[in-house]
């Protein structure tokens, strides 16, 4: 029987089947509630290149996937679809900066196990929904990008937590409000609901990253927008996301004036 949360986390990545994925990731949290789980960080670190994902979805890049409109029941499943995507692989991310960077203080293990098992719960949510609509996870393809991020900062804990938490995943506190509305104006109410917790619980997320890389910044001694801004310019293709932002839920989450003002410009 699995103890160690590492292990945990490379039986993860070694599954291919999405239930068990899930499974895996509620089991290991449910034994940290328990007070049964182990964080010995002892155990060697698998190459980034030896995790594995479903067959389904067929993966493509950001161009090639087909644009649907949310006026349409196919554009929403599709955007449902896209979303469940996102989630499916934001559990990989928080389960991988977990397994993948040692010597951090027992709670950062905690944080991003429990990132993993929120994400696992917000993918389930959204699959159920798609069942709804009679659609299921990996029927329409994906955005093949995401998991490049992972890849990218394999080996640099401030570029993961920037480009991750403080970039990918603060997009969300963007970009989903105006969503939330623009359902509500639909009369669609269990959208709203899923879009909404998923919200609130990305918000936390983002704080979390935005916690441990300011922790991680002074622990090498640098200065942390100084640092924010040089691993945006080097990891963000094109430079830096483009805005809106949303700052009042970036501040929420840890931002600075500085740090947004930066981005507007």
């Amino acid at each position: 029987m699995m103890k160690n949360v590492f292990e945990f986390a490379e039986a993860f990545f070694q599954q291919t089947n999405v239930d068990e994925k899930l499974a895996i990731t509620h089991r290991a949290w449910q034994m940290f509630i328990d007070k049964e789980l182990l964080f010995d960080t002892n155990r060697p670190v698998m190459p980034i290149a030896q995790v594995t994902f479903p067959d389904k979805p067929e993966l493509l890049a950001p161009r090639q996937m087909p644009r649907r409109k949310l006026t349409t029941p196919d554009g929403v499943a599709a955007f449902f679809h896209a979303i469940a995507h996102v989630e499916f692989v934001a559990i990989y991310l928080a389960w991988d900066i977990l397994y993948r960077f040692r010597d951090m203080p027992e709670q950062f293990y905690q944080d991003w196990l429990r990132v993993a098992d929120e994400e696992a719960q917000h993918f389930a949510l959204i699959r159920t929904h798609l069942r709804v609509m009679r659609l299921d996870y990996g029927d329409l393809p994906a955005h093949s990008g995401l998991w490049d991020h992972a890849k990218d900062t394999a080996d640099d804990l401030p570029g993961r937590l920037a480009m991750v938490p403080r970039c990918m995943e603060a997009r969300g506190l963007d970009v989903t409000p105006a969503l939330i509305e623009k359902f509500r104006g639909l009369g669609d109410d269990a959208s709203v609901a899923i879009l909404t917790r998923i919200l609130t619980d990305e918000v936390g997320h983002v704080e979390l990253g935005s916690y441990w890389f300011k922790f991680v910044c002074r622990q090498r001694g640098f200065e942390v927008e100084a640092k924010y801004r040089e691993l945006i310019d080097q990891y963000y293709v094109g430079g830096k996301p483009k805005g809106p932002f949303n700052r009042e839920l970036r501040k929420i989450a840890g931002f600075s004036d500085a740090e947004i003002d930066w981005l507007e410009c």
